[in-house]
């Protein structure tokens, strides 16, 4: 268990001092030296006084001690000074190990992050397109957004929709700028009509009406090499999508639907190693898959899966009706917030996908239920090998903290967690460890997941790779061999 924290007004005004002192520096690495700092992976940018403060105390979970504000401050001041360039440093581990270690720090630096140190830095800035703006594409572009930097990495240049009426170009706005889930989008956004730009924080997006990928001529926009992201699901197999391609300026297209046909369904984390650059088509699978299939690969590697079956209990969806009424698929007609409505899933197979070693092993269903956001994925599996309950947990909360794996597992421990906590994760997945059911051979795991904002931060982690933008992370987190 994480160690208590005695506190007082005085500790507490003293924090918040030390955090303010920070707000400044972490901003600075962000825009100008493409560092993102975070703590034990929880990021510092874009968060208040208060935020970063939760952020540290969060490393008990990991070390068993408090992490203070004054042991990582000093590592933030000196990555400025030694000019680290692009770069994801954990300066929770930096804080952590140079406290055990001890000596100068500035040599303790140079030596853990010497690759990043003084390089030239020649990521690319990438211009970024969404074909579509749906839930997952506004979400997307919140994401893009908050984390675009300073001529670095990908840079979202445009929006392609349907005209819908006079009042299209506000009504995007408006719906970027307040979400009834998500809430408020975290800065200013204004429309100019006359260009057709909508303004984020100080970026301007162009918005192009077309219902055609193939007539559009982005570079008539400065537009040139974008990644596509098609938020539509209108096309799912390589000759539906390669009109993205066609389309001059475009290079390349990802998918946020399960592909079809030979299109290789990227599963961030777990198959992301299997993108090469010639790939100019790709999956970002679905929502669920991107839940589950992180949990899969650990428990089979570490205990081996013979079978299993995947019940999703899934928030309803737009494709779904608010009333009776008419729906070319079974059940989806009736009104989904009133009912319970089973439906199939084609994330089991899916699975097999990104992980071949799961081909014919999982079946599935799925539950769409009246809630907006954040579903459940439970997988009942038949293992190869026993498994105890605590053994099963301690391993799985291991590899949410420090694992290659963190950023796409988390793990929770609570009995008072409902689905609303999790709006808002940035993990695929998050093991609820107090629903875990093992005994013998059989395994039964409870899997939360936002299938809105914690999917689209799978899929911009592709297009981070796609656009060769992806930060490496520094210290290097453990390999799943060695836990």
């Amino acid at each position: 268990m994480p160690a208590s924290e005695p506190t007082n007004d005085n500790m507490w005004n003293e924090r918040i001092a030390l955090a303010e002192k920070m707000i400044p520096v972490i901003g600075q690495l962000r825009r100008d030296q493409n560092v993102v700092a975070s703590i034990y992976g929880r990021r510092l940018d874009n968060r208040s006084e208060s935020g970063i403060i939760k952020a540290h105390r969060y490393a008990r979970h990991i070390t068993n001690e408090v992490l203070n504000l004054d042991q990582t401050l000093p590592i933030l001041e000196k990555l400025i000074e030694l000019d680290v360039c692009t770069a994801s440093v954990d300066v929770g581990v930096l804080a952590s190990r140079f406290a055990a270690e001890g000596g100068d720090l500035t040599e303790y630096l140079q030596r853990e992050l010497a690759d990043v140190i003084g390089t030239t830095d020649t990521m690319p800035q990438r211009d970024i397109v969404l074909y579509g703006f749906g839930r997952i594409g506004r979400l997307v572009a919140r994401i893009l957004l908050a984390r675009q930097a300073n001529n670095h990495g990908p840079r979202l240049r445009a929006i392609v929709v349907r005209k819908n009426g006079d009042e299209d170009l506000e009504k995007r706005a408006s719906l970027l700028r307040r979400d009834s889930v998500h809430g408020s989008f975290d800065g200013s956004i204004s429309v100019d009509p006359v260009n057709n730009i909508l303004w984020a924080n100080g970026t301007p997006i162009q918005v192009i009406y077309s219902s055609d990928p193939t007539t559009i001529d982005y570079t008539e926009y400065g537009i040139d090499n974008a990644i596509v992201v098609d938020n539509t699901g209108r096309w799912r197999d390589r000759e539906g999508l390669e009109q993205h391609t066609q389309a001059k300026g475009v290079s390349k297209a990802l998918l946020t639907a399960p592909g079809k046909g030979d299109i290789k369904n990227i599963v961030y984390g777990i198959n992301s190693g299997d993108i090469e650059e010639s790939d100019t088509i790709l999956s970002a699978a679905s929502c669920t898959t991107n839940a589950i299939t992180p949990v899969l690969k650990v428990v089979n590697d570490k205990w081996g899966v013979e079978f299993g079956h995947v019940e999703t209990v899934h928030s309803f969806t737009n494709d779904q009706n608010l009333i009776d009424n008419f729906h070319k698929g079974s059940r989806r007609g009736r009104a989904a917030t009133l009912n319970m409505v089973l439906t199939e899933t084609g994330a089991a197979k899916a699975v097999a996908k990104a992980l071949p070693e799961f081909d014919g092993k999982l079946t599935g269903n799925a539950i769409r239920v009246p809630t907006p956001d954040v579903s459940m994925a439970v997988l009942n599996l038949t293992m190869e090998n026993e498994v105890e309950r605590e053994e099963v947990n301690s391993f799985l909360r291991k590899v949410s903290l420090t694992s290659e794996l963190r950023q796409q597992i988390d793990y929770i421990h609570s009995n008072e967690i409902v689905s609303t906590d999790f709006v808002g994760t940035t993990h695929a997945g998050i093991v609820d460890g107090l629903a875990t059911i093992a005994r013998g051979k059989h395994l039964v795991l409870y899997v939360w997941y936002d299938n809105e904002f914690g999917y689209s931060n799978q899929v911009v982690r592709i297009v981070e790779q796609m656009a060769g933008t992806r930060a490496p992370i520094v210290p290097k987190r453990a390999r799943l061999e060695e836990l």
